[in-house]
C-alpha cells in the first residue's frame, strides 16, 4: 500500500517546503519537506545556510527527497498496523509517523490493530507536543476519520543564514498539479 497523491499533498502541507535547511521546532536540521539526516543523505546540518542562488532547483531536490524518504514510512505504518485500512486512514497514519515517528509504539495503533477505529482517530490527539502541532494531529484525525484532505496551494517558505523559516515571508505558492508534477519520478528518457 502506498499514500495517494492527495495524502502526499496533505503531508507536503503539514511540513512545509523549505528549500533550504532549517531548524525545525526541536532544533533539528531539516531540509525541504521533514527531511532530516535520520532518514539518510543528505544531512541538512552540513548543507549550506540559507536560500540556495537556484530556488527552483533547491524545491526540486525537497521533493526528490520526500518521494525517497517516503517508502520507509509506509513501510512501517504497514508493518506496525494488522488490520486492512481505507487509503485516507493509510494516509493519516504515514503522515502522523512522519512527523513523531511513534507509529509502533502509539495508543492510536494499538486501539486500531483491536478493532476500535474511534478510539484510535481520538488518540492521535494523544500525541500534542508541541503544543504548535494540534493543528496538525486534529487534520490527521479528521483525514483517518472522515477522509477530509486539505486542499489548496502549497507554499514554498523562504529560510535565513540561521536556520529560521521566513513564515511571514512565502517565496512562492505552488499548484496541487505543480506539486503533483514535482512528486512524480523524473523522465529517464
Amino acid at each position: 500500500m502506498h499514500m495517494t497523491n492527495r495524502g502526499l499533498l496533505a503531508l507536503a502541507r503539514h511540513e512545509g517546503i523549505v528549500p533550504g535547511p532549517y531548524l525545525d521546532l526541536r532544533k533539528i536540521w531539516t531540509f525541504g519537506i521533514g527531511h532530516t539526516a535520520a532518514a539518510g543523505p543528505p544531512d541538512p546540518a552540513k548543507m549550506p545556510r540559507g536560500l540556495p542562488t537556484d530556488v527552483s532547483a533547491a524545491i526540486r531536490e525537497a521533493f526528490r527527497l520526500f518521494r525517497a524518504d517516503i517508502a520507509s514510512y509506509e513501510a512501517a505504518v504497514l508493518r506496525a498496523v494488522k488490520v486492512p485500512l481505507a487509503p485516507h486512514e493509510f494516509d493519516a497514519l504515514v503522515s502522523f509517523h512522519y512527523n513523531t515517528g511513534g507509529i509502533a509504539k502509539a495508543a492510536l495503533t494499538r486501539h486500531l490493530n483491536a478493532g476500535n477505529r474511534r478510539a484510535a482517530a481520538e488518540a492521535f490527539m494523544g500525541w500534542l507536543r508541541p503544543a504548535a502541532i494540534r493543528p496538525r494531529r486534529e487534520a490527521e484525525r479528521d483525514l483517518f476519520r472522515d477522509g477530509h484532505y486539505p486542499t489548496g496551494p502549497l507554499t514554498v517558505w523562504s529560510v535565513d543564514r540561521n536556520g529560521r523559516v521566513g513564515f511571514a515571508r512565502p517565496l512562492r505558492r505552488l499548484s496541487e498539479a505543480d506539486a503533483l508534477a514535482l512528486l512524480s519520478p523524473p523522465n529517464t528518457l
